[in-house]
């Protein structure tokens, strides 16, 4: 339950401290005095987005700080799961800055919005006028439902199932158009790998072939240079080598007059010794050396292969053509797989269609009795209410297709006249009819097992009654009172006085700061008795309103 709020710069309203009792809670006062402001206020709690215009001094900082005793409610696991420490005691806090930043804090640690609201609609609901439209909706009516039926965990487990489907679903689809595209594509791919495949390509032969090609190519000319070179070494007359004994033949007549003579004739010696050695190998270069039309021929045939390839795959090098090659065996590979793949995908798309289509058979099950139970309910709830003519169906059928609140399509069918067509809420029901329907609604979810927060606030959902209507909807808002803290801002009397704490809301000029400002004060017993008189007739109250009003606080039970 809500125990306590603080409320400092915010809207008309410039610091209040407001304690809660765990009963029946009516704020009233004039129009305009400023009773929303409280709810806009916890709405700032409860992670709605934040408004500069809410400041009321733009110089300083909002803080809204509310207390509640969430003891007994069984949300330890929602704490750990948020990764919050736990305490009895819930202190939430907001604060918005003239610089237009926001901040957060739960039990003091400061939060994301999205965790904040996601705390806040376990522990506090707030009907609103706007809310009683939702009625109408489909997604409320089904929400509706599942709450009654306790249908979290199943729900939790078909939209896991639905998702999963429809991921599997969209991976069968890509699968398939890329089987579509690789059929356009193999044929060409294939024949491209088949030609590189035949060409047979080993790393290293372009240079080996290429330097095989410039011998073939030149092998006349080699043969003739090598010609000259032998008989310029090894002319018996005038050869390099017959100069050169020559040579060292003079250098030993006079090797014994020069102690240095003997090193230099040992390196004639050695040149003689080199240069022979170096003809025998050109001599055996030249005996290799045989130059093959054939030959010449399919050498330079398969460096056009490798040219014509390299120049048609845009690369430079063999071992580029072989990562070519080795990349598109991989891509045939894969598109030899695929079918493989998409019979796989398809047998997992069946799983996930038969699991979530059970999750959804349950849901479709569980809704159908709660619908039968709210429809037992409501109806003489209604009567309570003044409306003991009202009819309400829900009608389910199958949906079109299964989406993420499962497979049924929900449509709460009304009449509040007897003999009347039944037809959908929003087309026959009035907005009087539409808060009263409501406020059955959410009196029998209170008295339900599963009700899903400890604290109500009403905001004006007496619209459009009055009388003795107004007395029997304090009446069920009293007994609402039984297992959860309810709180209304309410304009009618009779409402008013069913109430165990009254609040009203005023607003005046402060002196100080020459502004328009709001205040939320308690009543005591004799203030409520003016109150309600006021409510009654005018101000000042006349005395058969005071009476009145003393009679209708005697029977609020």
């Amino acid at each position: 339950m809500l125990t306590s709020i603080h409320i400092e710069n915010y809207a008309l309203i410039q610091q209040t401290d407001i304690l809660f009792d765990n009963g029946f809670v009516v704020i009233t006062g004039e129009t305009g005095a400023g009773k929303s402001i409280i709810l806009g206020a916890l709405g700032l709690l409860l992670g709605q987005r934040a408004d500069l215009q809410a400041l009321g001094d733009k110089e300083r900082k909002c803080v809204v700080e509310a207390q509640f005793d969430i003891s007994g409610l069984g949300l330890q696991p929602l704490f750990e799961q948020l990764e919050l420490d736990y305490d009895d005691q819930l202190l939430l806090r907001r604060e918005l800055m003239p610089s237009g930043k926001s901040r957060a804090f739960v039990n003091d640690s400061p939060v994301q919005l999205p965790l904040l609201k996601n705390l806040g609609e376990h522990i506090i609901d707030i009907h609103s006028q706007h809310q009683t439209i939702t009625l109408t909706g489909s997604l409320f009516q089904t929400q509706l439902l599942d709450n009654l039926g306790n249908n979290a965990s199943t729900l939790s487990l078909y939209k896991t199932a639905h998702a999963e489907y429809t991921r599997l679903k969209r991976l069968l689809e890509q699968l398939t158009d890329q089987e579509a595209r690789n059929r356009k594509e193999q044929d060409y791919m294939q024949f491209l790998f088949d030609e590189l495949s035949e060409a047979r390509l080993q790393a290293d032969e372009q240079s080996d072939l290429e330097e095989e090609a410039s011998l073939l190519n030149n092998t006349e000319s080699i043969k003739e240079a090598f010609g000259t070179i032998a008989a310029l070494c090894d002319n018996e007359e005038d050869g390099a080598i017959a100069r050169l004994i020559a040579a060292r033949n003079q250098l030993s007549h006079i090797a014994g007059y020069h102690k240095e003579l003997p090193q230099l004739e040992q390196r004639l010696d050695s040149s003689i010794i080199e240069l022979r050695d170096l003809l025998s190998e050109l001599e055996n270069i030249d005996q290799r050396l045989n130059y093959s039309p054939e030959r010449q021929q399919e050498v330079n045939s398969r460096l056009d292969l490798i040219y014509r390839l390299q120049k048609k795959h845009a690369v430079a090098s063999v071992e580029e053509l072989l990562s070519i090659q080795q990349n598109l065996a991989e891509q045939l590979h894969s598109m030899g797989s695929i079918g493989d793949q998409i019979s796989q995908t398809m047998e997992a798309v069946d799983h996930a269609y038969k699991q979530m289509q059970q999750f959804a058979e349950q849901l479709t099950a569980s809704r159908s009795r709660a619908a039968r139970q709210l429809e037992e309910q409501v109806v003489p709830t209604l009567a309570l209410l003044g409306m003991k003519e009202s009819r309400l169906q829900v009608s389910i059928t199958p949906s079109g297709e299964y989406g993420p609140m499962g497979h049924d399509n929900i449509v709460f069918l009304f009449n509040a006249n007897r003999g009347g067509e039944l037809r959908e809420l929003a087309k026959v029901a009035s907005g009087g009819e539409l808060s009263r329907l409501m406020l059955a609604i959410k009196s029998i979810n209170c008295n339900s097992q599963h009700h899903p927060t400890p604290t109500i606030i009403f905001d004006e959902i007496d619209t459009g009654v009055s009388g003795d209507i107004s007395i029997a909807v304090g009446d069920m808002m009293k007994r609402m009172t039984e297992t959860t803290q309810v709180i209304a801002i309410t304009h009618l009397p009779q409402i008013a006085a069913k109430a165990s704490q009254h609040f009203k809301v005023s607003k005046h000029v402060d002196g100080h700061s020459d502004r328009t400002v709001s205040q939320m004060r308690q009543l005591s017993p004799d203030e409520r008795t003016t109150e309600i008189a006021i409510m009654l007739s005018s101000n000042p109250p006349t005395l058969a309103a005071l009476q009145t009003a003393r009679e209708l606080m005697e029977t609020r039970g």
